[in-house]
């Protein structure tokens, strides 16, 4: 959880997290949607699907303990080296050295590494440096320690040098290199896209909803019809795009949609404005003749049981 995200968004999802799935044996028997919907608003839902794998593969093939290997770790799901080392550290003691954004960084500026971090030179530079220091006793601690330090003291700007117990040993500090360390020449660009979802209701009242498939954004979870959208196009173009992108990710056929809101979100490198209509579906459109396992009819109230996109959160709670 804690991967790409703060630790005071993480703790309300991990303590829920621990009450529904006390253990691995019951995580592992959890259907996947179970999971997905305890993870919800989380992001990166790629995570919460490798965990539940992860904890599959404990129970069938570990007997429901964690291997403390490197090698059979770091064959789980969504185990990496940053991972195994601070499993293999903390819960185990091994002399394992991690690295992680907040290491990265506080090694960078301790020895001065000047080279572009997202070389694999320069990767596995900090890796060995990060070994060099483990200490003999309180691996676990020692590594803990580092994140919290990069996280509290060292930050990305404006650091608290005056505070870090480091100040004396740090060679940016004596170099005058502390803010532009650690050099990362290629900052990400961000790129804005616009996206249309869509509403569909049928005479029922129900809405549709689509499962997102394993190449797709929100993998495993369930979304209204979403698509690009080019609003550099008159109405009448609007309009047909809207037809078109409904009938090709669903078979269904939706009669003139009407815009609700306009929503703005980001998701990794993309700036995202999401423009959400609302349409019924068409009468002549096969309705309830189209079996796909992908798709699913709604009751408003029953979305609150899928586990849903961000957004897709938003429009149910907003605009439904």
């Amino acid at each position: 959880m804690l991967q790409q995200t703060q630790v005071s968004k993480v703790i309300p999802y991990f303590e829920r997290f621990l009450v529904l799935f006390p253990n691995v044996d019951t995580l592992a028997a959890a259907p996947e949607q179970e999971v997905l919907r305890c993870w919800e608003g989380l992001g990166y839902y790629r995570r919460a699907r490798q965990l539940h794998r992860a904890a599959e593969i404990i129970c069938r093939e570990h007997g429901g303990i964690l291997p403390d290997d490197p090698v059979a770790l770091q064959a789980l799901p969504g185990i990496g080296r940053y991972s195994a080392g601070a499993i293999l550290s903390i819960a185990f003691e091994q002399r394992q050295p991690i690295l992680e954004a907040n290491t990265v960084r506080l090694l960078s500026r301790l020895f001065a590494v000047d080279k572009d971090i997202r070389l694999s030179s320069t990767q596995q530079r900090l890796w060995e440096l990060a070994e060099e220091l483990l200490p003999r006793k309180r691996i676990g601690d020692f590594n803990q320690a580092l994140m919290e330090l990069g996280g509290q003291v060292c930050f990305p700007r404006r650091p608290s040098c005056g505070e870090c117990p480091l100040r004396q040993l740090c060679q940016a500090r004596q170099q005058g290199l502390t803010d532009l360390l650690p050099f990362n020449p290629h900052k990400r660009n961000y790129e804005s896209v616009h996206e249309a979802a869509v509403i569909v209701i049928n005479s029922r009242g129900q809405v549709l909803v689509r499962h997102c498939g394993d190449d797709e954004r929100w993998a495993g979870m369930w979304d209204f019809p979403r698509f690009a959208l080019d609003v550099q196009t008159p109405q009448a173009d609007i309009q047909e795009q809207l037809e078109t992108g409904v009938e090709t990710l669903t078979g269904i056929q939706i009669d003139r949609a009407e815009q609700r809101a306009t929503l703005e979100h980001s998701v990794t490198r993309f700036r995202i404005t999401l423009h959400c209509f609302q349409t019924r579906q068409h009468p002549c459109s096969p309705g309830r003749r189209v079996r796909r396992q992908d798709l699913c009819w709604l009751a408003p109230g029953e979305l609150e049981a899928y586990p849903l996109s961000s957004m897709g959160r938003t429009i149910s709670k907003q605009l439904l």
